[in-house]
């Protein structure tokens, strides 16, 4: 049933199944007048239009019309677009973007303690140091690293032994102080347990380094400890050696 116009006199009621509470703000329309009346579950309400043009109402064949109020969402919404990341990335200045190892033995130092030259000092700077317990120092990994043209020219990776040879020389930096009483001249690589290389370190990565004393028998001159090498959080290479520290003449 369809019902084209309705004239200024027209009058036209209707039954809407509605709970009886039905919100008297959403009644209220422009020259318009409504009126409602409980009958149980059912809202009788008459309009009256008063209004000069006609009104086009579509009616569908269903003599009631049950309006249901729609569930408010309680959910959030965050929203979040790469352009927002990349201009707080921009604000920021470079220098302040990325943290610096901190240096508490330098170049200079190291060189003071160990024995080793060019080409075979493998340490560049010690960033955490615990007297006669532990060192974790770095070692820069270039491209202009002797070895590199010949292992491999193709592709170059830094060899295991001298992963170990740098750790070792972390680990001396352990021993050769007061607080252990190691010698530069009577101190040794003594041996090497259950090494594990488990990634390859290539030019361009920086190698971390940690050496901790385990265990030190100064009456046989023997010292344990055991070393991880991190390339950023991934462990490269790990083990446990030994030291030897011969008695002065």
């Amino acid at each position: 049933m369809q019902f084209s116009s309705f004239t200024a006199l027209s009058k036209l009621t209707f039954e809407i199944s509605v709970p009886f509470s039905l919100d008297r703000s959403a009644m209220a329309a422009s020259n318009s007048i409504f009126t409602a009346a409980p009958s149980r579950n059912l809202a009788r309400i008459s309009l009256h239009q008063s209004v000069s043009q006609p009104l086009s109402l579509p009616v569908t064949r269903s003599s009631s019309v049950a309006f249901r109020p729609k569930p408010r969402s309680r959910s959030l919404v965050f929203c979040s677009t790469d352009e927002s990341n990349s201009t707080s990335e921009k604000e920021i200045p470079i220098e302040l973007r990325y943290e610096a190892f901190p240096t508490v033995m330098d170049i200079n130092k190291i060189r003071e303690i160990l024995p080793h030259r060019f080409p075979f000092l493998l340490v560049d700077r010690v960033i955490e140091y615990t007297a006669g317990v532990s060192a974790v120092a770095i070692k820069n990994v270039t491209i202009n690293d002797n070895f590199f043209p010949g292992h491999f020219p193709e592709r170059p990776i830094m060899p295991g032994v001298l992963m170990v040879e740098a750790m070792a020389q972390v680990g001396g930096i352990v021993m050769l102080q007061p607080e252990v009483g190691g010698s530069k001249s009577n101190f040794f690589f003594a041996g090497i347990d259950k090494v594990r290389f488990r990634k390859p370190v290539i030019a361009g990565d920086t190698l971390v380094m940690r050496m901790t004393l385990v265990k030190l028998q100064k009456r046989f001159g023997i010292a344990k400890m055991e070393g991880k090498a991190y390339v950023g959080n991934t462990v490269v290479c790990e083990g446990e050696f030994l030291m030897a520290m011969g008695k002065e003449e």
